[in-house]
């Protein structure tokens, strides 16, 4: 998409928020780098035009002060330029910090094997849980399963609001989704509770030097203006560090499990690695359904430490 050159302040409530705003920033539209229906709204826009964007913190935001709440960003729009065909040589590389044009290659080369890896491991641990989800039938606690739902819920409402859409539009009925997001909710809880016992069994254990890590990773994913703040974000906010030991105890489990079995090695074609499951039983935000089967979620609890970094933007912003 076109490429904008904007300035922006953002405000919950009509209060300005630190780290909501922004100079010079550019930004590709179309790119994913700022929260959702931010680049949308801004499709179209000339140079010199002031808009107003609306959109909503996902539920799960880093900064949980944030998670969930609408925000408005008055947008400035300085430049707008249109993408042009790109020459990559030995320059290129260098002006990028890197000695070669065979030197960016490689490190190409890794991002995308790195990519992958990832994608696959994500198949590899979807079908270690349908396999759980056949072999552990019972009821989950009622209130688990509401709590679970009621996040579930609300995150589709806020997506349907902020396209614009409604469940109509994604051809299903409230009734449908509402019947389809219960199931979803039961079948997380259930799984979530299989995996805390499978993990208390084997001993699996998350270390104040794992959690350590993981902090430093999720910091790492802000501007470097804004890594203090975050880290002593989570440091004083026990719950939201706990919100990073989950995940890494879910993930030592499926290695465990991993560990125990046979896993056989399928050529794929990427296309196949990429297409989108029915459901996504990590996802924190879930899509409305279509035709009342649920949409693959945009974000995920559990691959949260994997996804790539985005550039500081309301997207990343820390905003404490």
């Amino acid at each position: 998409g076109d490429r904008v050159t904007i300035d922006y302040v953002g405000k919950i409530d009509g209060e300005a928020f630190n780290g909501g705003a922004g100079t010079d920033q550019p930004l590709v539209l179309g790119s994913k780098e700022f929260i959702p229906g931010f680049e949308d709204q801004l499709v179209g826009a000339k140079a010199g035009d002031e808009k107003q964007v609306t959109v909503t913190f996902p539920e799960n935001y880093q900064a949980a002060h944030l998670a969930g709440k609408e925000a408005t960003f008055d947008v400035t729009v300085k430049e707008v330029s249109q993408p042009g065909a790109l020459e990559i040589n030995d320059e290129t590389a260098k002006n990028l910090g890197l000695e070669s044009l065979e030197r960016l290659r490689d490190v190409v080369r890794g991002q995308i094997e790195n990519q992958f890896g990832a994608m696959t491991r994500q198949k590899v641990k979807r079908q270690l849980l349908d396999q759980l989800d056949a072999a552990y039938s019972f009821e989950a606690p009622s209130k688990l399963v509401d709590a679970e739902f009621n996040n579930i819920w609300a995150q589709v409402n806020r997506d349907l609001e902020a396209a614009g859409r409604t469940f109509a539009d994604e051809e299903t009925t409230e009734e449908e989704a509402r019947a389809e997001y219960l199931r979803l909710a039961e079948r997380r809880v259930r799984l979530g509770l299989v995996l805390a016992e499978i993990g208390e069994k084997a001993g699996v254990t998350v270390s104040d030097e794992e959690l350590q890590r993981g902090l430093f990773e999720q910091v790492r994913r802000y501007p470097g203006n804004q890594q203090q703040e975050v880290f002593e974000f989570y440091r004083n906010n026990p719950e939201a560090l706990n919100t990073l030991r989950a995940p890494m105890f879910e993930e030592k489990v499926v290695d465990h499990l991993l560990g125990q079995i046979s896993v056989t090695d399928v050529k794929v074609s990427k296309e196949e690695l990429m297409a989108d499951d029915e459901e996504d039983e990590t996802a924190v935000k879930a899509k409305p359904a279509k035709k009342a089967a649920a949409k693959k979620a945009d974000a995920k609890k559990a691959d949260d430490a994997e996804e790539p970094k985005k550039k500081a933007a309301p997207k990343k912003k820390a905003a404490e």
